[in-house]
């Protein structure tokens, strides 16, 4: 037995459903004005084959009545397609559509039991089918709607087969009887085809939802994948789709643009220093920084790292280029607030022009990084655009690398010798290994074109190790209380297996390791300041001295001083230059010094030219120097001969003086 509330339930049209309700009324839109155009036929026929016989309440007014029903409700669907509804209205709407389905089937079912008596057996059959066709009709283009559905076949075949029995005539009353089956029947399949419609609408909202969720996905994967999510800026791969996609313009329409690249100088003492996290805050505010210097023309970009991306879209003279770039600069230079600890950095920016630098992404790109080297080595925290005399010297480190590669290194390098001496002692203590190249093909190259090609080209560590043979060689027929000092690059201390291959060569050298000292400088150990670290503390356990050449030109950090296993500090010549006339340069030095004397370390001043400057040097408390003043570099068989003279100098700074 059916409870009354199941029998509500499937009388009422949910509420909580609404893309069911949208899709009933989608299908009622289509097929009601179907049903009603249905309606207004059999109405007019039935009218019109009573006319003579039944009175002009049933066929005129009557019939008249329940054709104006139609025709409104006709017009009322037809503008419904017209009508974007709410879900509310939507609701409303079908609620009014089962309530006048019941209306209209009772006034169309007690319409054609009003007009039974007044027609032949002709006109009875007539109504009879009318009854039928009707109840039938109604009920299948109202199917998707349930309620709706059932109150037709309820209350239309119900009171038509009671009423065809009630005759008591034979054919009437097997018509009565196959409505009430019909009825059943069409009751049941409702039932049936409102669930599986129901079924397949939320399946279909279903499959939506999740449509849209992986499309949602789709759009979250593809902004993550193109989005540096520490910085919220595009990353690298957006940054060279942009710059392809401005590429493509730019060929069509003839426009100018302009890419950059941005690396900060000193961001690797901050985390070393202060740690990752305090680093990644100053990574998101410099991010901010660029934003709030730029404008919608310029597209920002976190390549990675402390790398970041620009790409000006537009025709900017150099100027312009510049003044942007020192926008940023200034920006960069002001200190960072980090929870309550204050850090300060600085930004180098190397700008690439498009067509002038190239027509390529990977060009302009390379242009702008070659602008940026640089920048960081000549005109460090300030913007450089790359201009044809840079052009100039990348072809001519390109023939640098190509006879590199090419040469007989092992006969065209050579090392000369610079002397270390103690002042006070008036002796040489060490000699500093200088590389030398005779290219077969070029000639002499100077050492600052020909070390950083090999650095820019990892060929370094293949120098390193030619040259620190020849070093050794010549270092093993000295005194042995005759130091020597060789550079390490930046590629030999950020890789173990270079520091391996360093090693080996020492052992087999036959040279004592406390007889060398390795010298590195601060920019290189900044490029991964744990491996080098490392590397030094290999070469430590070695027996080797460690050095830190150029002090006080890169980061100059105690906190990262003091975990290095040095044995020296170098004080660089920039300091020395001045030093008669800027007292600034006198107190740093005079710090230096301190502070090496207090972390027992040997410190040796470079860059020394005049007697004034070493009797200077003599007074802050400089006790090891080098530099022309003393004698410029010599090839390795010079060596003897100048120890043999050197034994008979006499100490240029007494020892009381270096000790004031």
């Amino acid at each position: 037995m059916i409870s009354a509330r199941k029998i509500r339930a499937l009388l009422q049209i949910p509420a909580d459903n609404p893309e069911l309700a949208q899709a009933q009324l989608r299908i009622l839109t289509s097929q009601v004005p179907l049903l009603y155009f249905m309606l207004l036929t059999n109405v007019a026929a039935v009218s019109y084959t009573h006319f003579e016989t039944a009175p002009r309440s049933l066929t005129v007014y009557g019939s008249g009545a329940l054709c104006l029903i139609c025709a409104v409700r006709l017009f009322q669907w037809m503008r419904t397609k017209e009508r974007q509804l709410s879900a509310d209205q939507i609701v409303r709407r079908l609620k009014e559509t089962v309530a006048l389905a019941g209306l209209v089937t009772v006034l169309f079912v007690a319409s054609g039991i009003g007009l039974f008596p007044y027609g032949n057996a002709y006109a009875q059959g007539q109504l009879a089918f009318f009854l039928a066709i009707t109840v039938i009709g109604c009920t299948f283009c109202l199917m998707q709607v349930r309620p709706a559905a059932l109150v037709v076949a309820l209350l239309g075949a119900a009171p038509a087969a009671v009423f065809l029995i009630s005759t008591g005539r034979p054919t009437y009353v097997a018509i009565g009887v196959n409505m009430a089956l019909v009825g059943a029947a069409m009751i049941q399949l409702v039932l049936t085809h409102s669930r599986d419609f129901a079924n397949m609408i939320n399946f279909q909202t279903e499959l939506a939802k999740k449509h849209r969720e992986t499309l949602r996905l789709a759009e979250e994967n593809s902004r993550l994948a193109n989005l540096d999510t520490l910085t919220d800026l595009p990353n690298r791969r957006r940054f060279f789709a942009n710059l392809h996609e401005m590429l493509g313009l730019a060929a069509q329409s003839d426009k100018r643009f302009v890419v950059g690249v941005i690396d900060l100088d000193g961001f690797a003492s901050v985390n070393d220093a202060f740690g990752h996290v305090t680093g990644d805050q100053v990574l998101i505010e410099t991010g901010r920084r660029l934003r709030d210097v730029s404008d919608e023309a310029v597209l920002l970009a976190r390549l990675g790292g402390d790398e970041f991306g620009v790409l000006i879209d537009g025709r900017l003279s150099e100027a312009r280029i510049d003044a942007y770039g020192e926008r940023i600069c200034a920006a960069l230079r002001a200190p960072f607030q980090v929870a309550d600890v204050t850090v300060q950095i600085a930004g180098s920016i190397g700008f690439a022009t498009y067509p002038e630098a190239g027509t390529s992404a990977e060009l302009l790109f390379e242009r702008a990084d070659y602008a940026l080297y640089h920048a960081k080595r000549r005109a460090r925290g300030r913007p450089v655009i790359f201009s044809r005399e840079h052009e100039i010297q990348i072809r001519q480190f390109a023939s640098v690398e190509k006879c590199l590669r090419n040469g007989d290194l092992e006969k065209e390098l050579s090392v000369n010798f610079q002397p270390i001496f103690d002042v006070t002692r008036g002796e040489v203590v060490a000699f500093e290994a200088l590389a030398r190249w005779n290219s077969s093909e070029l000639g002499q190259v100077p050492p600052n074109i020909f070390v950083r090609v090999a650095e820019r080209t990892d060929f370094i560590t293949q120098l390193t190790q030619i040259l620190l043979r020849k070093t050794l060689v010549c270092a093993r027929s000295w005194p042995d209380d005759i130091r020597v000092s060789f550079n390490l690059s930046v590629r030999d201390i950020g890789s173990p297996e270079a520091i391996m291959k360093i090693i080996a060569i020492i052992q087999n050298s036959g040279v004592a390791p406390r007889r060398i000292d390795l010298e590195v400088t601060e920019t290189a150990l900044m490029r991964d300041f744990d491996k080098g670290c490392e590397c030094l503390k290999a070469l430590k356990a070695l027996g080797a001295n460690i050095a830190l050449d150029d002090f006080g030109t890169g980061y100059s950090s105690l906190s990262y001083v003091h975990r290095l296993p040095l044995d020296k500090i170098k004080i660089d010549r920039s300091f020395i230059r001045d030093i008669e006339t800027q007292p600034t340069c006198r107190d740093i030095v005079k710090t230096v010094i301190d502070l090496c004397r207090n972390l027992k370390l040997a410190c040796v001043i470079e860059g020394m030219e005049t007697k004034e400057q070493a009797q200077i040097l003599c007074g802050l408390g400089g006790a090891m120097m080098q530099g022309y003043y003393f004698s410029k570099d010599m090839p390795a068989d010079a060596v003897p001969g100048f120890l043999a003279d050197a034994a008979r100098a006499r100490p240029i700074c007494e020892p009381a003086a270096a000790a004031a």
